[in-house]
């Protein structure tokens, strides 16, 4: 008896318990499946939906009778499906139809490609893009303010029609002079409170709006938005929402944590996935100001597996700060790349924070914070240990900060000791490497920047995603940065002492984002009980070199056993 194996009791008990075959087996296959009791397998089966059994080739391959499918995987690495712990799921179909910026090198290519797009459109017509970063581009700006070009190039190529160009963070939005004209923009024209209409020297408004100051020319664009038929906007918004489906399923992630949508965006999603028509799992942030939700809108919340575990509604998502690269994350000190003594932008106010605060308590939603300066990190924690401390009956509540880029020394052990989840995007770091040290200091740089190991030492669950839009959902270049701490195009190394090991990143990506969605117990890693969300990867991302990692290609994406390219999501 004592040589029989735990997966071979495992399988005796299924056995007795599913006197059918299974669905599907695979076998000859490297598993890793983030399961700490055993992380190693050769084979798995699946049934309806979920994963059956786990163990060698020989005991799977007793679970198969002729109409069992049977993938021989030749020793291919497996794992679970990626899950995207923060995103835009909207955001992404978007960046798919407008014009992307992400890979331009300077403000003259931009130009020149809404050049093209002016020569497509109609008079009056909007024309969108975004992915542009002034940080970026290898081009030198003829005349700038704060590193951001003036606008008269582009409002030269485009009289007639408004532009509207959000920045690559999603914190500001550059416009031309036919839609700061909709928009009544003068000198006059007031800075709203956090935020930022970027002025020359003579305080004209260069085109940059930083920050809530998006919202000046925003409102302009929605009420343009507004006036199209309902079946316009309703078409393109599936066809957003069918397109981001696809880029993720192809890039091997399964599940999707998307950081904000509107309560009219979550109805459409119960829709889709009561209808059947969400290929991969949506785990969706409600984003409303608290003024306009009322008590009996949320008494419907939170909502847990609808569309056969397709759609999950439990959180609440807002904002305290922006982003560094548009000078909004809100900083304990002055940034250092500035003479005028700027601390960042509190995009919201702090009472509003609590707000929201108090309605997930009410509300048994999880509360979702972006926050990216050592100020803003420092307020949000303090709300909620505020909150915890006057409901200590609520146990395990797994409130979450977004972000978490720079964190003071003093505040690193507080997401421990709180159980405050820190959900951060690696590729972050490695993005913004280049600037992050000029716009905060040698010292902010290398001990409170993206500081995951420290987290983790400290007991922290940290998490990872890419905030797609903003980088490629790709989830490979994410995990190249986790455990590099390297930029993919030049090498360069961003203070390698924060890197995670292979084990702790695919982790962060997999259970970890299961974990912080209160998930672990069906998704995130390859159990007997869970739904059947896997990858078939080239390369093994625990053994092989770091050179290799980026070399990595997804070879198929399974949600529930099913592969992503059968009929059912086309």
């Amino acid at each position: 008896m004592r040589r029989i194996t735990f997966s071979f009791l495992i399988l005796i008990f299924i056995s007795c318990r599913h006197k059918e075959a299974a669905e599907l087996i695979v076998i000859h296959a490297n598993v890793y499946t983030v399961d700490t009791i055993h992380p190693f397998a050769q084979a798995f089966a699946v049934k309806a939906g979920k994963f059956m059994a786990i163990g060698s080739n020989e005991e799977i391959e007793r679970l198969k009778n002729d109409s069992t499918q049977v993938i021989d995987a030749g020793g291919k690495f497996i794992m679970p499906g990626f899950i995207e712990g923060h995103g835009h799921f909207s955001s992404l179909g978007g960046s798919l139809i407008y014009l992307n910026f992400s890979k331009t090198k300077s403000w003259k290519e931009i130009v020149a490609m809404v050049a093209e797009k002016v020569k497509q459109s109609k008079p009056g017509e909007w024309i969108i893009g975004r992915g542009w970063h002034q940080e970026k581009w290898t081009e030198p700006l003829f005349a700038s303010v704060h590193g951001y070009p003036l606008h008269d190039l582009l409002s030269e190529i485009s009289p007639d029609n408004p532009v509207l160009l959000e920045h690559a963070s999603g914190h500001g939005v550059f416009a031309n002079k036919a839609a700061m004209d909709l928009a009544h923009v003068t000198k006059e024209t007031p800075d709203p409170k956090g935020g930022a209409i970027v002025r020359d020297d003579q305080g004209n408004a260069i085109g940059m709006f930083e920050e809530t100051a998006q919202g000046i020319v925003h409102e302009v664009y929605n009420n343009y938005v507004s006036n199209l038929p309902d079946s316009v906007n309703h078409n393109l918004w599936v066809k957003k929402i069918q397109l981001a489906s696809a880029d993720c399923l192809k890039k091997g992630v399964t599940s999707f944590q998307d950081a904000g949508s509107s309560l009219r965006e979550i109805n459409d999603y119960l829709s889709m996935a009561n209808e059947g028509k969400l290929p991969l799992r949506l785990w969706v942030m409600i984003r409303e100001n608290s003024k306009n939700l009322q008590h009996h809108e949320l008494d419907k919340f939170p909502i847990k597996g609808e569309g056969h575990d397709h759609l999950t509604i439990k959180a609440m998502k807002a904002m305290v700060d922006g982003a560094l690269g548009s000078y909004g994350a809100w900083l304990l000190a002055p940034y250092a790349d500035r003479s005028d003594k700027f601390y960042g932008q509190n995009t919201s106010d702090v009472t509003e924070i609590e707000n929201q605060a108090r309605l997930c308590m009410d509300h048994d939603l999880q509360l979702c914070v972006h926050a990216i300066g050592d100020r803003a990190n420092r307020e949000v924690l303090n709300i909620m240990e505020k909150e915890f401390t006057t409901n200590p009956g609520k146990k395990d509540l797994r409130w979450r900060i977004e972000h978490s880029q720079h964190i003071d020394t003093a505040d690193i052990p507080r997401f421990g000791q709180m159980g405050v989840i820190a959900s951060m995007q690696a590729i972050h770091c490695t993005s913004d490497a280049p600037f992050v040290e000029k716009r905060l200091g040698l010292f902010r740089a290398k001990y409170e920047s993206y500081p995951w190991k420290s987290l983790l030492n400290s007991g922290a669950v940290v998490t990872n995603g890419t905030d797609t839009p903003v980088e490629d959902v790709d989830p490979i270049e994410c995990f190249y940065a986790s455990v590099t701490r390297k930029r993919a195009d030049n090498g360069m190394e961003f203070y390698p002492e924060q890197k995670l090991t292979r084990e702790e990143a695919i982790k962060a990506y997999t259970l970890s984002n299961a974990f912080a969605g209160f998930e672990e117990k069906t998704k995130g890693s390859i159990s007997a009980g869970k739904l059947a969300d896997f990858v078939i990867l080239s390369e093994d991302l625990i053994h092989c070199a770091d050179s290799s990692i980026l070399k990595t290609r997804v070879l198929e994406t399974f949600v529930g056993g099913k592969s992503a390219s059968s009929d059912i999501y086309k």
